[in-house]
């Protein structure tokens, strides 16, 4: 019988947590299964408690939340043989976007029990892993901005953007991928993709695999940010990332060094850091559970 932790942010979700437990009880609750159900009070309680799950013998972690809640539970799975499962219930959920997890429990939690499991890449900057993506300009300092609405969505994510357009400085960042040096005067975008897209389908690296044993760099100049944008049908194609102007590359190891020591966005949350940051890939470090 596999042993499976159900790991819950109780201020996720709509509808409050027993929605979620409903939807995965009725698809998980057989003779294959013992399914115990625990609160993550916080980030620490959540990786001590699937740390004791680990040393208790777990094979499976679903988690039920967003991709802050994932990038701790994951950080904390890394490297085992257990597998992750993840129940959306943030505002963006890049990460089960990207895997086409549905969005409603009941489908999510029925997905995933049928679904097949996967090894993929994780990122490390500067120590810290990431998921979904690690951004340090413009794309990186709305996050700090969305974080102070009271509400979440597009919307938010929308209108911390063009706040953060009239307010973010760019400064040079000097950048060695993996042996070549670039540099670049004024970044708005300087985001390293793991996975597609930052959440709410806001895609970021469209052709972005999780498996690749690479990471992905999408960066765009200010005095570009006009040229691109005016090509909308990029967009609608999913080729931005293609545009002459649009820095796209992949590598497995890079190190920026910038003027100041601006904060860094992962995985949708906000983290200080020193002025240079080393970002790696670690390839398939974490087992996912994946719908087929």
């Amino acid at each position: 019988m596999k042993q499976v932790l159900v790991l819950i942010n109780p201020k996720s979700g709509v509808g409050g947590p027993y929605r979620y437990i409903t939807a995965i009880q009725n698809a998980w609750d057989d003779d294959d299964h013992d399914v115990v159900y625990q609160f993550s009070q916080s980030a620490k309680d959540g990786a001590d408690k699937v740390r004791r799950a680990i040393e208790r013998g777990i094979d499976t972690v679903l988690v039920v939340g967003g991709d802050g809640m994932v990038n701790t539970i994951g950080g904390a799975l890394v490297g085992t043989d257990v597998r992750l499962g993840v129940i959306p219930a943030g505002s963006g959920n890049g990460f089960a976007r990207h895997f086409k997890i549905p969005l409603q429990p009941v489908a999510a939690a029925e997905a995933l029990l049928t679904g097949a499991t996967v090894s993929i890449d994780v990122g490390k900057a500067n120590g810290r892993l990431f998921f979904v993506t690690c951004s340090m300009a413009w794309d990186g300092a709305l996050v700090e901005t969305f974080e102070k609405y009271p509400f979440r969505g597009l919307v938010p994510y929308v209108l911390a953007g063009a706040q953060q357009l009239l307010e973010y400085k760019a400064q040079p960042f000097v950048v060695d991928i993996d042996g070549e040096r670039i540099n670049f005067k004024h970044p708005l975008i300087f985001t390293v993709a793991n996975l597609s897209q930052f959440g709410s389908d806001f895609l970021v690296a469209p052709d972005a695999k999780a498996d690749s044993g690479d990471l992905e760099l999408v960066a765009i100049e200010k005095n570009d940010m006009p040229l691109v944008l005016a090509q909308v049908h990029r967009f609608i194609e999913k080729t931005f990332h293609h545009h002459p102007l649009v820095t796209n590359r992949h590598f497995k190891k890079m190190i920026v060094r910038r003027v100041s020591d601006s904060p860094i966005q992962l995985d949708g949350e906000i983290f200080k850091t020193e002025k240079e940051v080393d970002i790696e890939v670690i390839p398939s470090a974490l087992n996912v559970i994946v719908p087929l």
